[in-house]
This record gives structure tokens, sequence and C-alpha cells, in this order.
């Protein structure tokens, strides 16, 4: 006997992987009594432990390009919790699984489902949704479950299928959008899917002997010259993936049993076969290998715009911002492990100047809501990697980072709605700056949008702090705690590294005006080298043109034999030169590969470098290169605390303290007026600067405030408001106990996780 139930919500969200819990979070937060139905036993989707791929987003190719809001809270409170290294692929554990389901029980207006799959859709007219049918596994359960907005989050689109939405599947050919990456002709080929497998490290000889039904490899170029790198020993091969022939919908199953049987062989060629890799192999031993197939690509929905390559290439602006990506234009080879070679990113060794990785670099960008919206459908939104995209643009939306993102954003966008009466393909007309503004407001980032929120009491204050650390500049020999843990993985440690290419550090200009630059260069040869230098104007820290302008200041330097030299550059410029405050300048080397650029010992905020990479193209750079400023450059004031922007961007918008001097140090709000407060939200530096991966077990970055209180002005006295220990959330909302008239309101940080500078990106106050 089927047990019937029916439930009623206003929004249902269909999937539960980091877009559809996302957009069920953020749905639920703003008021909307939700559901989450999800058909695996635990929440995250491909970023679960059942899957294992470690989340990725725009910060693996963009410096201060990490995705925040609901994102950003999960992993932060994943790394501080977690007593595991996360590694590229295949090292989740439940710890991950248990943050999100503490998160969901921890949100009120949520309820959710697990093990529950869709099984169809009911409608009440051509273009609504009233209900889903799901039913629960193990459980002879069927649930009815009505709503007034759905989210489709299944990846596969089930949602919008049932409901008779178009979609489409496989390529455009070029002649349709003029791709770059699209192929001559359009084809219903997909990406595959794949799995993950974890090996140990057990400290003696271990055998391995596979089963009879295990893939026999024995070509060694199948490795070695197809593009399958051996990227750990612990495991984790993303390539481990397989799509045609099997459609990755209906297939599913055998193309799990497929990669079991390769994941087999590929050990037993790593343990038994391989020349070199059987004796690094010797002490691992097999350790887990996953079951369920983590998925690329299948159907996409048709929404009200149709995104293609162009846009991310581009950089298109749109009006309906309400996300951003950053991860390469990435399409893998369809068939996978039985395709000729693997992806051509990974075919061709990871080049990072190669015709097709100049063409395949891509943002920051925005992505519109508009994708978002299903076309033919008035209550149904997607999010993931079945939204309004080509094939190609896929490539990059679709990682899991960026696609959280868009899942808060229409939950936000779902709730805003049905609050305010106002159709979803209306929102992004009537009701888009106020989505981007809730958006902003809940801690997420947008490349072309800022506070511009009337409701921010801090907008209207002069800003004023106990003291402000200046630009000096770093070298080699620097050291601190500034954005990681030193690591020996990281570009942060000490190096020096040839002039092969071009290359570029970002200078964040005060009001002082520019004397001098010093570089710390080494020449390894017996006579004097000559290097091109430049000063050019930068747009903001992702501003990857090789020609930004016209040159502020050249000079051809002159590098005698020698190591660890600082090159003195007198380049007196000021204001009437072209100097800008509050924005930055690009500091270029031309290349010459018998001169050495070191990197600095430590990362300075906001101070990013990149080289050319070919055809008027610039990339990411290692940390920040060695490099000293006189005067020093004023450009960590308190005012940067209301500009809007919570991220370095085109200034740094961070206020940092003298780190010579000690805590607590203070930043203060003044108004002429008194002012009625009865919240205070703020925004910290910390984990923007790489991809989650990189972070070390029980992590808490060390700029990030541990300790600090709010205090207002009552009385002719200070009041504390609030007292806050143990913190390592970059963004925190406090809900006074009462409302407090005041004029004057002081963040005051005790402590941080280990910065000598106290420092804040935003202060925000509400009554």
């Amino acid at each position: 006997m089927t047990v019937k139930k029916q439930e009623q919500y206003d929004v249902v969200v269909c999937g539960g992987g980091l877009a559809g819990f996302c957009a069920a979070i953020s749905a639920a937060r703003h008021g909307a009594k939700t559901c989450i139905i999800q058909d695996r036993p635990v929440f995250g989707g491909n970023s679960s432990s059942e899957v294992c791929v470690t989340p990725h987003g725009a910060a693996a190719f963009h410096a201060y390009a990490r995705e925040t809001g609901i994102i950003s809270e999960l992993l932060i409170e994943e790394r501080a919790r977690n007593h595991a290294p996360i590694l590229e692929n295949g090292w989740t554990n439940s710890v991950w699984d248990m943050t999100m389901y503490d998160m969901a029980m921890s949100t009120p207006n949520l309820s959710f489902h697990l093990n529950t799959s869709i099984v169809s859709v009911m409608k009440n007219s051509d273009r609504t949704i009233s209900a889903v049918v799901a039913r629960v596994a193990n459980a002879e359960t069927e649930i009815t479950i009505a709503g007034n907005i759905f989210i489709d989050c299944t990846g596969d689109g089930i949602v919008a299928d049932q409901a008779g939405c178009e979609w489409r599947w496989g390529s455009e050919g070029i002649e349709e959008f003029n791709e770059p990456h699209a192929p001559l002709q359009a084809s219903k080929d997909t990406m595959g899917n794949s799995i993950h497998f974890r090996a140990k490290d057990m400290g003696r000889p271990v055998p391995f002997q596979a089963p009879e039904w295990a893939v026999k490899h024995e070509d060694p170029d199948y490795f070695y010259k197809q593009g399958r790198p051996f990227q750990s020993l612990h495991g984790g091969y993303w390539w481990i993936e397989i799509g045609v022939p099997w459609n990755t919908i209906y297939d599913s199953e055998n193309i799990r049993h497929e990669l079991t049987r390769h994941v087999h062989g590929i050990w037993d060629w790593i343990k038994n076969k391989d020349p070199e890799m059987k004796h690094k192999a010797a002490n691992f031993a097999l350790d887990w290998i996953g079951q369920v197939p983590g998925k690329r690509e299948s159907r996409r929905i048709m929404g009200h715009y149709f995104m293609t390559e162009h846009d991310p290439a581009n950089k298109t602006v749109f009006p309906d911002e309400i996300a951003f990506g950053g991860w390469f234009i990435d399409l893998h080879t369809p068939g996978g492990l039985l395709a000729p070679t693997a992806e051509p990113a990974s075919a061709e060794g990871y080049a990072e100047t190669s015709e097709y990785a100049i063409k395949s670099y891509c943002g920051p960008y925005g992505i519109p809501l508009r994708i978002m919206i299903a076309k033919d459908i008035d209550n149904l939104m997607m999010a993931g990697r079945n939204v309004s995209v080509t094939h190609a643009a896929l490539g990059t939306v679709r990682v899991m980072s960026t696609t959280a993102l868009m899942g808060q954003a229409v939950g936000i966008a779902a709730a805003y709605s049905l609050k305010n009466g106002i159709p979803l393909s209306e929102i992004p007309t009537r009701g888009i700056k106020e989505v981007q503004q809730i958006l902003l407001r809940d801690g997420c980032f947008l490349p072309n949008v800022s506070n511009e929120d009337p409701k921010d009491l801090a907008r209207r204050a002069i800003v004023t702090s106990s003291s402000e650390a200046k630009l000096v500049g770093v070298g080699p020999e620097s050291r601190g705690v500034s954005g990681l843990k030193e690591r020996s993985k990281q570009p942060d440690a000490r190096k020096a590294e040839p002039l092969n290419h071009r290359r570029g550090q970002l200078i964040a200009i005060g009001e002082e005006g520019l004397d001098a630059v010093f570089i710390c260069l080494s020449n390894p040869t017996d006579g004097v080298q000559l290097v091109e230098a430049g000063i050019y104007p930068a747009d903001h820290i992702w501003d990857y043109r090789v020609n930004t302008g016209k040159a502020l200041a050249t000079t051809v330097l002159q590098v005698p034999p020698g190591v660890d030299q600082w090159i003195e550059w007198p380049v007196q410029l000021d204001h009437d030169a072209g100097l800008i405050t509050g924005r930055y300048v690009r500091l270029d080397l031309m290349a010459n590969p018998h001169v050495h650029w070191y990197t600095a010992g430590t990362f300075e905020p906001g101070h990013v470098s990149s080289f050319e990479m070919g055809k008027g193209k610039m990339r990411r750079y290692g940390g920040t290169l060695s490099f000293r400023v006189e005067p020093a450059q004023s450009c960590y004031g308190a005012m940067n605390v209301i500009n809007g922007v919570t991220r370095p961007s085109k200034y740094t918008n961070l206020w940092r303290s003298d780190p010579n001097l000690p805590n607590a140090q203070w930043i203060q709000l003044s108004w002429p007026d008194e002012q009625t407060i009865s919240c205070v939200e703020l925004t910290f530096p910390g984990h923007l600067l790489h991809e989650y991966h990189v972070y070390e077990p029980f992590y808490r970055d060390p700029q990030c405030p541990r300790d600090y209180s709010i205090l207002a002005w009552v009385d002719e006295e200070w009041a504390e408001l609030e007292r806050i220990q143990d913190n390592y959330q970059r963004h925190r909302k406090h809900q006074l106990h009462s409302q407090i008239n005041t004029t004057k309101l002081r963040l005051v940080i005790h402590a941080t996780n280990g910065d000598p500078s106290a420092a804040v990106y935003e202060i925000r106050c509400y009554s």
C-alpha cells in the first residue's frame, strides 16, 4: 500500500545540489515558505561525499574572484570544522554533508525531503505548474507537493521537461552563433559523467590484483600522450569520464558500470604495469571508489535569454546581472575515456599561452537572470547546468560555485516575486534593481553593481579610524599571514622566475603622487641586462588588456649581474600626469628571459599580478610581485568601507589599520544628525584570494577579525551593543537587542585570526 500525502509551499525547489540548496536557503531566508526535494540521502550533488567533486569557480583563474554569499558561508564553515585536507577532487567527506544539513536544519521557513524523486508534474494551465509528485525511496510514500513558484535544479531539467518546456541537447554548430569553440556541425554529443577514487598511503607495500571484469590497459600512450595525467596518487582523476556512445541520462547506470571497470583497470596500470608509477604507488591501497556518476551536461532549458560563448568571452554587461563566473570555457571531449584524447586543455598539458588557452580564458563576467526564467512556463525558474546557454557557454557556467550563485539569485528572485506580486518574467525589468541590492546585502558580489541601498544609513556617514595602513610594498624577504598561511604549493612563497613573458604588477594609488618605484630583480648572466618598463592605467584588477591606454611613464631599466637587487625607477608621476587617487596603475616589465622578477614572500592585500599570454591578453600570475613605492600610498582608508564594493576590483576597497600598532583598532561612523539603528552588517576580509580546495584543515583566515565589539555613542559615552568572540565568517549580520539612537557608531577589533592589521571591507547600518 502506498501512503499518499499532500503539502503546500510558496517555493518548491527540485534538486539539492549546490544550486538547489542555495536557492532554497535564500528563498526561505527572505520569507517564502520553501521546500527542497533531493533524490539522494545528502545535499550537495556532485560536491557531496557520494561524488566528491571539489566545488570550482572563478577564483581558479582570477585572484579575489571567489564566490561569496551562501556558498561562501558553507565553505568557510566546512574548512573551520573539518580535519581532512581537500585536494583537487575525490576528498570530500561527510563533514561537508553535515555542514549543509546543519544549515538546512537551522533555516526558518525551510522544509526538505531527502531520498525523494520527482516522478511527475501537474499543471493547472498550459503555462503554469500546480504541483510535482514525488516518491520517497524505501518508504512507499508518494507526496504531491504544490507551490506557487517552482525552481528546477535537477541538473537534467526533469521538471521543465515534464512541464513541456523547450530544451536543447548537445552542441550548436558554428554557423548558428559563430562561437569559437563550436564544432563545424551541430551534434547531439555531450560531455560525459565521471566517478572518482581515493587511495591511501599504508606505509608498507600493498599488492593489488584487478578483477577479471576490469578494463585491461597495456599502452602507456593512452595516458601519457592522450592527456590523462596522474595528478596525484591519492586519486581524484576528473578524466575518468564516459559519455558518448551512452546517453548521460538514460544510460547513467551503464556509464557507472563502465567507469567502475576503468577505475580498476587504471589502478592496475598504476600499481602493476607503469614503469615509473608502480614504484611510487607501491605503498598505496584503494580506499574508496565513487558509485554515483557526476554529470556535466544533459538538457539545457530555454529561458528569456540564450547566453552564448560571446557573452563570457566579451564580458557582456547585462542590466539583469545577478551572478558572475570566471572558469575557463572548459569543454570536455565527448566520449571521455573512449575518445582519442582527453579534453583539449589536459591534452596540451594545461599550457597557459597556447591558442586554445587564449581563446578559452574568460571572466570574471556577469550572468543575467533571464537565462534562469523558463520561457514556456510562467512560474518556473532553473539554476545549475540546465540553464539557458549554448553548449560552449555551458563550458564555463557549469562549475558548481558558479551554479551556487545562480541558485541564491533565483531563490531571492522567487521570494521577491511572491512578496511584491510581480510575475517572474518581469523581475529582470521591474524588480531587478531591488533583487541586485538584496544579493549584495546578503554578501554576494556583482562585477557591475555596487551598494546603492537607500536604506543603508552608513552610506551617509563620515568614516574615521584609529589608524590606517599605507602601501609601502613587499619583497622576497617579506613575511606575513595576509591571505593564506604559507604553503609550499601556493604562489605566496618566495621565488624568482625568468621574464619569459611581459609581466605586470598592480599598484593602488593614494593622494601622494608616485616619486619612485623599486623592483626586486636578479640577473644571473655576466653582463648588464636591459628591461623595458612602463606604468599604465588599469580599470580594475581583472583588466587583462595588454594595451590599457597611453603609458603614464616608460623607461629602460639597467640590471647589473647579481641577485636580490632593488632597481630604482624615479618616475616622478603626479595627478597632472594621469595618476588617479582611488584607482590602480599597472607596472609592467617586458620580456627578457635573462632577468628574473621575484615574487614577494607574502601577499599584499588587493595587489595582484598578471602576465601576457598572447594576442593582446594578460592572465593571472602567482602572488604579489616584489616592488616598493615612494612615497607610501594611502590606499586603505576608512572611507573605503562605504564605497559599495566588498572586495578589490577598481580599488582595494578595504580599510586596514596600521600593522605596527596593537589592537584594539577601531573604525567609526559619524552623522551630523541622530540616527536610529537596529541592525549592523559587516563584511570582513578573507577567503577571496584562492579557490576553496587550497585551504588547509581547520582553516580560519588570518585577515578575518576574531574578536570585536560594536559600540554606540549614547548619553555622552560609548555603550557596547555587541561583543563577538571566536569569529571566522567574513559576512556577519547583527540584529541589535533594541533600537539605538546615536550620532556615532564604532567597530572595535580586539583581535584577528592572525593578521597584525584589523581590516573591514564594508559596514552597513539599518533602522
